[in-house]
């Protein structure tokens, strides 16, 4: 696995937030729980208004005590878009901050900033006279604001040792582990001796040290845990498709191991600036042999079921089928409507001949990351497209990716990617994917004639407090975006974990969609 994607699992034990989800097995734990305050947060002014009061104690790794002012200043780095590229993006739509003629925030971060922006920050993210208390202002009703809050984007950090883009990659722990190294090979994590279970009501660090590794062959990951011969190793990837029944249709492995729907919905994103054709999108949607490539994955037992939309069923009052792919639409077969698809195309070969050449003779370009499954399912694709005349290259990334594919500059065609839930509602989803403010719109759709409605849409969606009617719009807004056709929309996941015999407390924690890591203890 990658350097990045461990930071993130490793988070929950080097990292404190304002609050954070209680990590117990079942429904219970997708409750909030006070973290680094000492409640999850007390809102007011029809929830455009909320506080929290930090707890006493609390210290970064080098014994710095935490205030206020760590907390505001880690919030004011989302606004350094041409810095921080990744991670939630919500504070940048919901602080009540002024935009400029161009509708962007008049605060632009804290790298370059004007005093006007600076002052303007401060008033919507403000702290307390003994500096312990922090209040967030909004431009809006956000009754679940406090979720925003268990996330990194509201964390605290110290101004002095931010190193812009490159603080992800050795961040000061508030957790009880602290990174010591994180080379290309391994990052290991030690105890950090300024946590105190006195300040920290729910994390119980058990093990000395944790030890990452990434950049191992899957298949010898793989191995290592049929073995057994690294009893204390936790498999953070899964294991391969050609190896998962041998994990789980076998007793041998019934205490060590887990198969779970996980909370994404995986899709390729269209790049609409680069494939303006609608025909010619939903071309490449219905050529698409999808039971190939859920069979090759592993099916409906590990791979999942074929997605009908974006958001998934995991968040289930904003979920329904769209009917408009997936199972359910009059056109969807799994194994590709390839006449629906020529016949697109001969529409597209006269309404958009510069697209239907791209399809057809120069090839549509994919971006891919790097994976031992690819050298299987890029000749699945390419046979599948070739059945409707359509040509695909791909560019296969190997570190980097959502780096690479997040600047427009970079970004090919089409797009793999997933997406799920921050929290349990849509308002995590669709704004973020289809939005123009959103943090994850690999669509590149706002050039598109149909969306300055939808976006329009969106806003109104964003202020509705009753969540039944707010539900019914975030529904219809998936079915649209589906018309639409700014995502080929994939598999509603489904995840193995696969562990060794000398680990105990393994449970998966559900608004994670992964066992609590933090919880997992060695047997001897």
């Amino acid at each position: 696995m990658s350097s990045m994607s461990a930071l993130r699992r490793a988070v929950v034990v080097t990292a404190a937030r304002l609050v954070a989800y209680n990590p117990v097995p079942g429904e219970a734990g997708a409750n909030l729980v006070p973290d680094l305050a000492t409640n999850t947060g007390i809102p007011s002014n029809s929830a455009k208004t909320w506080k929290f009061t930090l707890r006493p104690g609390t210290k970064f790794e080098d014994g710095t005590p935490i205030t206020c002012e760590h907390v505001q200043y880690g919030a004011s780095r989302v606004f350094a878009t041409d810095v921080i590229t990744d991670g939630p993006a919500y504070l940048l739509s919901w602080l009540d901050i002024p935009k400029d003629a161009d509708g962007n925030s008049i605060y632009t971060g804290p790298y370059k900033n004007t005093p006007e922006g600076v002052a303007a920050f401060k008033k919507a993210v403000s702290c307390s006279k003994d500096n312990r208390t922090i209040t967030f202002n909004l431009n809006k009703s956000v009754a679940d604001f406090n979720y925003l809050a268990t996330y990194g984007t509201i964390s605290p950090i110290q101004a002095k040792l931010d190193t812009g883009d490159a603080y992800d990659l050795k961040p000061q722990a508030t957790g009880p582990y602290k990174i010591a190294r994180n080379n290309k090979t391994e990052l290991l994590l030690v105890r950090n001796k300024y946590w105190s279970k006195s300040t920290d009501s729910f994390r119980t660090p058990y093990p000395d040290q944790v030890v990452i590794k990434f950049g191992l062959d899957e298949e010898v990951q793989d191995q290592i845990l049929l073995e057994d011969s690294q009893p204390n190793a936790i498999n953070f990837d899964g294991p391969l498709p050609t190896n998962k029944d041998k994990f789980f249709n076998n007793d041998e492995y019934k205490n060590r191991r887990m198969n779970n729907s996980d909370p994404y919905a995986n899709y390729v994103a269209f790049n609409v600036k680069k494939m303006p054709c609608l025909e010619v999108r939903a071309a490449m949607y219905y050529a698409r042999n999808a039971k190939a490539l859920l069979d090759y994955a592993g099916g409906p037992t590990y791979a999942g079921s074929y997605a009908t939309g974006v958001i998934s069923p995991l968040v289930a009052t904003d979920y329904e089928p769209t009917k408009v792919v997936g199972p359910g639409s009059p056109d969807f077969i799994p194994e590709g409507n390839i006449p629906k698809a020529k016949a697109l195309l001969e529409i597209a070969k006269t309404k958009c001949p510069a697209d239907y050449k791209k399809a057809t003779v120069d090839g549509i370009v994919i971006d891919a990351r790097q994976s031992s499954t690819l050298n299987d399912t890029i000749p699945i694709n390419e046979a599948a497209y070739a059945r409707a005349g359509i040509k695909v290259k791909y560019n296969i990334i190997s570190s980097g990716y959502y780096s690479t594919v997040m600047n427009p500059a970079k970004q090919s065609d089409m797009t793999g990617a997933g997406w799920g839930a921050d929290w349990a509602n849509a308002s995590t989803v669709i704004p973020e994917l289809f939005a123009s403010f959103g943090g994850f719109n690999l669509s590149q759709n706002d050039a598109d004639p149909a969306y300055k409605a939808f976006e329009e849409k969106i806003n109104v969606a964003m202020k509705t407090t009753d969540r039944k009617k707010q539900a019914a719009m975030w529904k219809a807004l998936d079915k649209e975006a589906m018309k639409n056709f700014w995502v080929l929309p994939t598999v509603f996941g489904k995840a193995q974990e696969v562990w060794g015999s000398g680990l105990g407390g393994v449970f998966f924690w559900v608004p994670q969609g992964n066992p609590a890591y933090g919880k997992i203890w060695v047997k001897k």
